[in-house]
């Protein structure tokens, strides 16, 4: 067993992890560090962990532990780990934005290896610290990385993607009430989205960077991103279906539908569904996935396995909810 702790873990995303870890047979949570809740059971934050767990938010942390996770949103954990620091043979995964771009990789001795799976999986394997992908980072990615691998991005690409609205944090404003969210619709950040970034850069590693025209949605529902990506495409639909299946054949969360693919089908599970369809000169593709768990604390679990050498899919055989 390997020891786990959790920075932040009164959010969306520090919750979802802390249910992941607490089931996961290799891993045992030891602390989850708040400063704002210290002493208060984990139930305080998230009623659904009743009968789980009766750990307490502590502000503590054990410098030793195997594994540390930080949820704290993004921009913070370049603070804390000024702050706080741990033992060379602590694994450090940070879920948010602060070293996922090359130029803010290395920090403190450590070079934080960008953890997406489907895309540098020996790189992972190898790390010892490591940015976890951003939700829509994760999803736009995985519909365009068998077509940057073969080349076939040839002309700018455009991304209508939604969320739901966990991907705001727990914390208040005008635009997550529910008030205002529910029954409404709208976009934000259009064109000038902060995963773009991530983005071109795993593109760059394959050397097809096209321009992306990506419009962001806030949707009236809680979990999930549902994307389309479109883009000019010269092969058949078959020729495309057959590259993409090629790409993913070896990891064991992003398949490739025949059929059209809804929301719900992802919901709660660590899988990403990709469908593609072909119309005249454009191939549509289009990639969901649970913002929280395969855009945030499931792959951060994912790139855990990766790095322990355990099974990939170790605690993370999830069902999703259909119905």
């Amino acid at each position: 067993m390997k020891k786990a702790g959790i920075i932040g873990g009164s959010g969306y995303t520090g919750g979802e992890l802390i249910r992941l870890v607490l089931q996961h047979p290799a891993l045992e949570l030891e602390f989850v560090y708040s400063t704002t809740r210290a002493g208060k059971p984990l139930t305080h934050a998230h009623p659904d962990l009743l009968g789980s767990t009766t750990l307490k938010f502590t502000d503590q942390v054990n410098p030793e532990i195997d594994v540390v996770y930080l949820c704290l949103g993004h921009g913070n954990s370049v603070a804390f780990l000024q702050e706080h620091s741990f033992s060379d043979h602590t694994l450090i995964v940070d879920l948010g934005n602060d070293f996922r771009l090359k130029e803010d990789a290395n920090f403190k001795g450590r070079n934080y290896v960008y953890g997406l799976p489907e895309l540098q999986k020996e790189a992972i394997e190898k790390a010892n610290a490591i940015a976890n992908p951003g939700c829509f980072a994760t999803a736009l990615q995985l519909a365009m990385l068998p077509l940057a691998k073969n080349k076939n991005l040839k002309s700018d690409v455009h991304v209508h993607a939604t969320t739901g609205s966990t991907g705001a944090g727990v914390g208040l404003s005008s635009t997550s009430h529910f008030s205002w969210r529910n029954n409404n619709f709208s976009w934000y950040k259009p064109f000038t989205h902060q995963h773009l970034g991530e983005i071109h850069q795993s593109l760059e590693q394959l050397h097809n960077n096209p321009k992306i025209h990506f419009l962001p949605h806030r949707g009236d529902f809680t979990r999930g991103i549902f994307a389309t990506v479109y883009t000019e495409y010269e092969g058949s639909l078959a020729e495309a279906q057959s590259l993409f299946h090629d790409f993913y054949k070896t990891h064991p969360f992003t398949h490739v539908s025949q059929e059209e693919i809804s929301l719900k089908s992802v919901i709660n599970s660590n899988n990403c569904f990709l469908h593609l369809h072909k119309h005249e000169n454009l191939l549509l593709i289009t990639s969901i996935l649970d913002n929280l768990i395969k855009g945030a604390s499931g792959q951060a679990v994912q790139n855990t396995n990766l790095i322990m050498g355990w099974e990939e899919t170790l605690g993370l055989q999830l069902k999703a909810s259909t119905f």
